[in-house]
């Protein structure tokens, strides 16, 4: 039976609205992320088989393919594709879970997966209101089917949640406690080094800015509801962050042949390379023909 490998895994840290990575393009996020994680395995880049990246509202500065404008930002091969995934929030889950996909079917060796969000520069839902300068409201709006299944219901995360709430009898102060006990947890497992292993800093950027050390039970009980009537506020929903991360998904052949123990310098990940791909090498000159090294793989 075939087997999909989680060779390694790597992350920028999680910056706030505002915080350390607002003024750093998606691009050089993504391509941050993917130079480490070849990097620390050695992957050969020519063997990588696809990029696969999940991003939502991919307007401007993410826009135009993320996944292969990363990989491209990284001075990577032009030969090696990529794809950009929207499952809402689980767009960059999803990238991984077609990255498996792949490896498992046969169709791929070697495939770098991840995500990218920068949510300081393209506000959240902003891809929902792109159509307004050209007549639509909205995704929905003008759509007979749509409108005969939901008619003018409100479309929302805070609303989805709050029906989730309410379905299976999920009080206000239950969520809260669950929320305080999420920062406390997360601030002990980044003082503790559990996270030091995935990090990857980002210039001046080397922790997540997210966690909040002195919220209290009694805050998040005085921030009102986002919906009238609702349950949901601020402190119970995803903070508004920006971040990057990458893993190689890998195939049983292509683990099998790293033959020796890691160490300092890891011998490569190979598999099958790309049809060509010698040609494409020797059009690329030197960075192309040696992949990225320890010494030009960016800061990590």
């Amino acid at each position: 039976m075939a087997e999909a490998y989680l060779v390694d895994a790597v992350r920028t840290p999680v910056g706030r609205r505002g915080g350390g990575l607002a003024g750093a393009h998606p691009a050089d996020l993504g391509a941050h992320v993917i130079r480490a994680l070849l990097a620390r395995t050695g992957a050969d880049p020519l063997a990588v088989d696809d990029v696969v990246f999940g991003c939502v509202d991919t307007l401007g500065p993410q826009a135009g393919d993320i996944a292969r404008t990363a990989w491209l930002a990284a001075g990577l091969p032009e030969a090696v594709p990529g794809v950009t995934v929207d499952r809402q929030c689980g767009s960059s889950q999803q990238a991984v879970h077609f990255a498996a996909q792949a490896v498992l079917s046969g169709t791929a060796d070697l495939v770098v997966a991840g995500g990218v969000q920068t949510m300081s520069m393209i506000p959240i839902a902003a891809a929902m209101l792109a159509g307004q300068p050209y007549g639509f409201a909205d995704p929905f709006s003008g759509s007979d089917g749509w409108r005969a299944r939901y008619g003018e219901q409100e479309i929302s995360q805070f609303r989805a949640a709050d029906l989730i709430a309410a379905k299976w009898g999920i009080g206000r102060p239950e969520m809260e406690e669950y929320a305080l006990a999420s920062h406390q947890r997360a601030i002990v497992a980044a003082r503790v080094g559990h996270f030091a292993a995935e990090i990857v800093p980002y210039r001046e950027v080397v922790a997540d800015e997210c966690p909040r050390p002195d919220t209290s039970l009694a805050k998040m009980a005085a921030l009102p509801p986002l919906r009238e009537g609702g349950l949901i506020t601020a402190a119970l929903s995803s903070q508004i962050a920006d971040a990057a991360a990458a893993l190689l998904v890998a195939s049983d052949r292509a683990v099998r042949a790293r033959t020796a123990p890691a160490g300092p310098n890891p011998p490569p990940v190979r598999a099958r390379r790309r049809p060509g791909a010698d040609a494409h090498r020797a059009d690329r000159g030197d960075r192309a023909r040696d992949g990225p090294g320890r010494d030009d793989a960016g800061p990590a």
